[in-house]
């Protein structure tokens, strides 16, 4: 899957949950769930449950205490995509 295929995924996934909507209209690789668009650590783990249900992975608990940027969560997705 292409990086801009990614991004887009990724916020349809978040969009519920932003509390920030220019920072949404701004997303991009380098944006931070918690502050850019204000998503708060319940609503994370939410947004990790909802990753993992979209691309049929597992996210464990020392990757997902990393995945707090768009850039970090692809990292994440496409390694796990990777061992499957």
């Amino acid at each position: 899957m292409s990086k801009d295929a990614m991004i887009e995924k990724l916020k349809s996934i978040v969009k519920p949950y932003v509390k920030n909507e220019e920072g949404f209209n701004n997303l991009n690789a380098d944006s931070d769930f918690m502050k850019d668009l204000k998503i708060n650590s319940a609503n994370l783990v939410d947004v990790i449950l909802d990753i993992e249900n979209e691309f049929d992975i597992l996210i464990d608990n020392e990757s997902m205490e990393k995945m707090l940027t768009v850039q970090s969560a692809m990292d994440t997705i496409n390694a796990k995509l990777g061992e499957k």
